[in-house]
């Protein structure tokens, strides 16, 4: 599928552009509380689901799909250390972006305090993980696997959720969190799914997708919500440079605000203005960013 700007050019993705995909996702991660709602939900609710994992092993084994720089990560693994002392791990990472993984790597060098983890660096998406473990023909199975903001990148989220669910050890959980369906990007994807999301690269999907994909196929889940905001009153000044950033990622649309075409620019930002979407206060306007976490067993 071809997304279409001025003059009938096809939208390119932001993804195709590393270097301005990571500065976006940065600037992003300043703008919003998104970190800080999933560490508060690492150290209140996290520690209840992780104490039923791998009872009783001294080895545990961990997967983190989708790892990016690995501070997320390591806040989990420091989680299940508490819930269980004297265990090793073997972390197995899973990440495409060599820049990503490379930051993942420098926080690592700098905790000594981690040599109790091995390190396994799979420079790859979810997918080709997959092929890979299956082309291994390994029996090793994980204790917890963690996707975090990655389900819009694989093809078909249900059967890559099945497959990892599929590697889960006895009392194993796997760990989802995606933006909640009643987020604004819920709304902005229901109302320009078509013109936004190039499925070849990305899924428009939300929490409330994933529960009613489980639902449908009989998965018991456990799920959480997670309030988060981000101020995205810039993306309103135009040409100012951070907003252009912000509405490349809010798009997932490489240079969305030269490219996309007046009526489609026009329509994604009166609805992000829009009280579906934000809030203002002072003078701001906030989006709602709000997060939602799906937590599922080994299947039965």
């Amino acid at each position: 599928m071809l997304l279409t700007g001025i003059m009938g050019s096809p939208l390119k993705s932001l993804v195709h552009d590393d270097d301005r995909y990571q500065r976006s996702f940065h600037l992003f991660l300043e703008r919003s509380s998104e970190h800080q709602c999933m560490r508060d939900f690492i150290h209140s609710k996290l520690p209840d689901i992780l104490s039923s994992i791998g009872d009783g092993k001294s080895h545990l084994n961990v997967i983190g799909v989708g790892s990016g720089a690995g501070e997320i990560d390591l806040e989990m693994l420091n989680e299940l250390r508490k819930k269980r002392p004297g265990v090793t791990v073997d972390n197995e990472v899973v990440e495409p972006s060599s820049q990503q993984l490379h930051n993942y790597k420098v926080l690592v060098s700098q905790k000594p305090e981690l040599n109790y983890i091995k390190f396994t660096w799979n420079k790859m998406t979810a997918s080709e993980f997959e092929e890979r473990w299956k082309l291994s023909e390994t029996t090793k199975k994980a204790d917890f696997i963690h996707m975090i903001q990655m389900l819009y990148y694989v093809k078909d989220p249900g059967a890559t959720i099945s497959f990892f669910q599929s590697l889960l050890d006895k009392n194993g959980k796997l760990l989802i969190i995606l933006v909640s369906g009643e987020s604004g990007w819920g709304k902005l994807w229901r109302k320009y799914r078509h013109e936004l999301c190039n499925t070849e690269i990305s899924q428009c999907v939300t929490t409330g997708d994933i529960k009613s994909l489980l639902d449908s196929k009989g998965v018991s889940y456990h799920s959480f919500d997670l309030p988060s905001q981000m101020d995205i009153t810039e993306c309103f000044t135009e040409g100012d440079e951070k907003g252009e950033l912000l509405l490349d990622f809010l798009t997932e649309v490489l240079d969305f605000n030269k490219t996309a075409s007046p009526e489609l620019k026009d329509g994604v930002l009166e609805l992000l203005r829009h009280p579906d979407c934000s809030m203002e206060s002072e003078g701001r306007v906030i989006f709602n960013n709000n997060l939602g976490v799906i937590v599922i067993d080994k299947p039965n």
